[in-house]
């Protein structure tokens, strides 16, 4: 995508992800090198594609036909990777997104992602749920083969582990996921919505005993929940891991100042912050200055810190200046909390040495700079054809 993810609403994208270079080595021959990784962060896609019609009370109905119209101008745009749940929609959703890649034959241009841990079977008939929820084994099973049969294919680029559930052991969860690797239904491993130190927890078994480890992270990051700077994004630095946020467009809440609020349906209240409207105020400055929308600054935000579709593959081309960036952060008091605020008062995201106060108290000293975000590539996707 510079891997571009989208959510909060049924038929349009709404988030971003963004890769770090790796600079560890891997410890086992069978662990991927996140060089290797699928879903390359050079390379447009679209993430947590919720298309359906089941959940149109919640989230705004979308037809098959405009879900089709969708992925094919998404396509068109250059767009190749899509990410789903095997819960979206009820499993409409992978249904759906299978039904278009049977019909385009476009499977081996596509990263394809799904989720398991939530259930994805029901439909309106009793169910007993307890094989179908969690991240254990037998709920891991039942899902990566409901969710291939939907999906119309025999692999998956990209697996995730939708949220943790608390139970699963580190040994069980890592050693079932290889097993999917080993088995050819799975290419990649990715978490979502977990703790940093688990995920580190369960990398580090996964080096020492020659398992896949987790290749990207998913969770909630926009201007106005920046919860990530405070752990995952310095994990996945360090960890060689994608960072693939959701929610990147504060699912539905930011818009200029004066502007309707979105229609029913389009909006997941429980995502709201109360800080929409003082953040919307500052991006709409910024927007004016660059004579774009909001949300594509809210989008370029997100890229540079680590019509929906086609504005938000727009936005890939806005760079913020410094200055933007700092103007936008400053919209309201991001607390780090300890022991983050301790280590560096400066209210930013420690990034090295460099930022502690305890070191540059002693005197001047030079840095290795930080890692950043791959920037996304500016003009034709495609090379000239050679004669």
């Amino acid at each position: 995508m510079t891997s571009l993810a989208f959510s909060s609403q049924t038929s349009t994208p709404d988030s971003n992800y963004s890769a770090f270079p790796d600079t560890r080595k891997e410890d086992a021959s069978t662990a991927a090198s996140p060089k290797d990784r699928a879903g390359s962060p050079s390379v447009v896609g679209t993430c947590c594609l919720r298309l359906g019609s089941a959940w149109k009370g919640l989230m705004g109905e979308c037809t098959k036909e405009q879900a089709f119209e969708l992925l094919d101008t998404f396509y068109d745009l250059g767009g190749n990777f899509i990410d789903t749940a095997n819960m979206y929609q009820g499993g409409q959703s992978e249904q759906w997104i299978g039904e278009w890649l049977q019909k385009t034959g476009r499977r081996g241009e596509i990263v394809l992602a799904t989720k398991y841990t939530m259930s994805g079977v029901g439909g309106g008939k009793p169910v007993q749920q307890s094989n179908y929820i969690g991240t254990g084994t037998k709920s891991m099973h039942n899902a990566i083969e409901l969710s291939l049969k939907n999906l119309q294919t025999d692999y998956v680029d990209i697996y995730y582990v939708h949220a943790w559930d608390f139970a699963t052991s580190i040994p069980e969860l890592m050693q079932s996921l290889n097993t999917l690797v080993t088995q050819g239904k799975v290419l990649y491993l990715g978490i979502s919505d977990t703790p940093a130190w688990l995920v580190v927890k369960a990398n580090a078994y996964a080096r020492q005993h020659g398992l896949r480890q987790f290749s990207v992270y998913q969770g909630r990051f926009s201007v106005i929940i920046r919860d990530l700077e405070r752990d995952i994004i310095p994990m996945c630095r360090d960890e060689g891991m994608a960072i693939h946020p959701w929610g990147v467009l504060g699912s539905g809440g930011l818009r200029a100042p004066g502007s309707p609020p979105k229609q029913g349906g389009r909006q997941t209240p429980h995502t709201l912050t109360g800080r929409e409207e003082k953040v919307s105020a500052v991006l709409d400055v910024i927007a004016k200055r660059h004579n774009v929308p909001i949300t594509s600054v809210a989008l370029a935000w997100a890229l540079q810190k680590v019509s929906q579709l086609k504005a938000n593959i727009d936005a890939l081309t806005l760079q913020l200046t410094p200055e933007d960036v700092k103007e936008i952060e400053k919209a309201y008091d991001f607390d780090f909390g300890f022991p983050h605020s301790f280590l560096n008062p400066s209210g930013t995201m420690a990034e090295g040495p460099q930022d502690a106060s305890y070191i540059a108290g002693f005197g001047y000293f030079d840095y290795v700079a930080p890692q950043k975000a791959i920037a996304p590539h500016k003009g034709e996707i495609n090379l000239p054809q050679r004669r």
